[in-house]
């Protein structure tokens, strides 16, 4: 059965901050230069190597600020309840789960979570099957990473991501196919750590530079 970040188990994680810095990815991973905790970084530098050649990594985004949060949390919710009008309000919260996390354990605020695609060689995206953001509404649950009916091509993509990124320890959040984290409280539940290493973070005003 999927974990949503909204389940109890998610928020009873213990959280350990170590205390990493955010750090702008380098434009080659990230044209806009988004920041994640300084651990995943080095991940993603490492997943994006083990890539075979002509094929790149494309991160869309990393750490989010929690009033932006916020905001995608209440613009979905309006949209889950619009599509799902009988359901009570622990249902809507569910279902927001799927697309949007609960603020305190949301891994983009942690920054420790990227959003992010595979490109050949020219920057053209890959087939992955959706666009990254699709909501299950839009894309007919075809964001979910097992989704059927979404190609062979964009499931080997798919595959291929899982095998990189699985391989730096990332953990894929199962209804978003373009989502993954390391060291929040989500990463810590699936992969049996004792404890999560990464919390909610602020906008910091100038985050480091990737080597």
């Amino acid at each position: 059965m999927t974990i949503l970040l909204s389940d109890p188990r998610v928020t009873a994680v213990p959280l350990v901050e170590c205390g990493e810095p955010l750090i702008r990815l380098p434009r080659h991973l990230s044209p806009t230069r988004t920041a994640v905790r300084a651990g995943l970084i080095d991940r993603l530098l490492a997943a994006d190597r083990d890539l075979p050649a002509g094929i790149g990594l494309l991160v869309v985004e990393g750490h989010r600020a929690a009033s932006r949060q916020r905001a995608i949390i209440e613009w979905y919710r309006a949209q889950v309840r619009a599509h799902h009008p009988q359901a009570d309000g622990a249902e809507v919260e569910r279902l927001t789960s799927r697309f949007v996390a609960p603020l305190d354990v949301a891994p983009h605020v942690a920054g420790a979570a990227v959003d992010l695609t595979l490109v050949a060689a020219d920057g053209v995206p890959l087939d992955l099957g959706t666009a990254i953001d699709a909501t299950p509404e839009e894309s007919e649950g075809r964001c979910w990473f097992a989704a059927d009916g979404i190609g062979a091509d964009a499931r080997a993509h798919r595959d291929l991501l899982a095998a990189v990124l699985g391989g730096q320890g990332l953990v894929n959040y199962p209804t978003e196919w373009w989502h993954w984290s390391f060291g929040d409280r989500y990463w810590a539940l699936r992969t049996d750590a004792p404890h999560a290493l990464y919390g909610p973070v602020e906008n910091a005003e100038r985050p480091g530079a990737a080597a």
